[in-house]
């Protein structure tokens, strides 16, 4: 007897029905995907007025740890540029600097934000803590660095998509209890929170073929934790089993209908809340997982796109002159 399930979107499922799906993932098939996870950045940087700088930083063992670093051309302001540190998706086992750098890259060009993504290490050559550390470090150097990349240090907004999107979560968490750098918001599309895939949405897709299912996100899953007990996973790896979510940065959270994380993602936004801290939850009617990194120019993709624009645009905008809120009238 099949699971019922929310059905896709009738554009979406028509694109999806011409791409070959799976529903497992072991190391035979990453070692074939993972030459194919990743396309050169240059053609999509072709016709952008984007300056681009490459830069090496340490991580917390000495394992040198790649950032570009992109800039809208010619454009320096006094006061420093919003920035979005970007950690890419490909479930912690693929993927580079460079995926789904287009979504990061309509914000600079709209929105005038300097990019900067990391190239933090992978399961299951890295485990454990490596991954979120890599991106902590990389984000403390570009904290540190703001006025040399022209950047305003209390506009930096952490963001990533599916796994880069948990790994987003987890640098938030990092940032506050160690105390820096300061974290203006998180941008979660789609993220990758729960270790633990016991959500009613992971067994809905789970068995069949999919863009990522429960079995792949198992897989994912256990090439960075190996064998660690439940009990003693870190919240910063798996953001779900964080003990405390408070006083975290205002944070934009989204997925599909129709996908594995959906309700993971749910359940994070309403701890948020529970906690007293903001967080604004979309979920996209039969989208599924990644829809607008696959295809970003189908409608309910093109809204998610948007959706997400105009909350950078108002979490980034400059605070009003006199204070903010009941403050300003008084």
């Amino acid at each position: 007897m099949s699971v019922p399930r929310p059905g896709l979107d009738p554009e979406l499922r028509t694109l999806l029905a011409d791409m070959e799906l799976g529903s497992e993932l072991d190391a035979e098939a990453l070692a074939r995907i993972r030459p194919f996870s990743s396309m050169p950045v240059e053609p999509l940087l072709a016709g952008r007025a984007v300056d681009r700088r490459e830069v090496t930083v340490p991580g917390s063992d000495g394992t040198p740890i790649a950032l570009s670093v992109f800039s809208p051309a010619g454009t320096r302001s006094p006061a420093g540029a919003p920035c979005v540190y970007w950690m890419h998706g490909g479930g912690m086992v693929m993927g580079d600097r460079f995926s789904q750098i287009d979504i990061p890259l309509e914000w600079l060009e709209e929105l005038g934000v300097v990019v900067v993504t990391v190239d933090y290490r992978l399961a299951p050559e890295a485990t454990g803590t490596a991954l979120v550390d890599d991106c902590y470090q990389g984000l403390l150097w570009t904290a540190g660095h703001a006025a040399e990349l022209g950047i305003d240090p209390a506009r930096i907004v952490v963001a990533g998509t599916s796994a880069g999107g948990g790994l987003a979560a987890g640098v938030a968490l990092l940032a506050r209890d160690l105390g820096t750098p300061a974290v203006a918001a998180q941008m979660l599309i789609c993220p990758m929170l729960d270790h633990r895939n016991v959500t009613v949405s992971s067994r809905q897709y789970s068995g069949e073929p999919g863009v990522w299912t429960r079995e792949m996100n198992e897989f994912g899953w256990r090439s960075v934790l190996g064998t660690t007990g439940d009990g003693q996973v870190p919240g910063h790896v798996s953001p779900a089993v964080a003990g405390d979510v408070s006083n975290l940065p205002t944070a934009y959270v989204d997925a599909g209908s129709a996908e594995v994380f959906r309700d993971e993602v749910v359940a994070y936004a309403t701890r948020i809340w529970a906690a007293g801290g903001q967080a604004e939850l979309h979920i996209w009617a039969g989208g599924f997982h990644g829809l607008d990194s696959l295809y970003p120019r189908a409608r309910v993709s093109a809204a998610a796109r948007r959706t997400r624009t105009g909350w950078l645009t108002r979490v980034l905008a400059p605070a009003p002159a006199g204070g903010a809120g009941e403050e300003a009238h008084s």
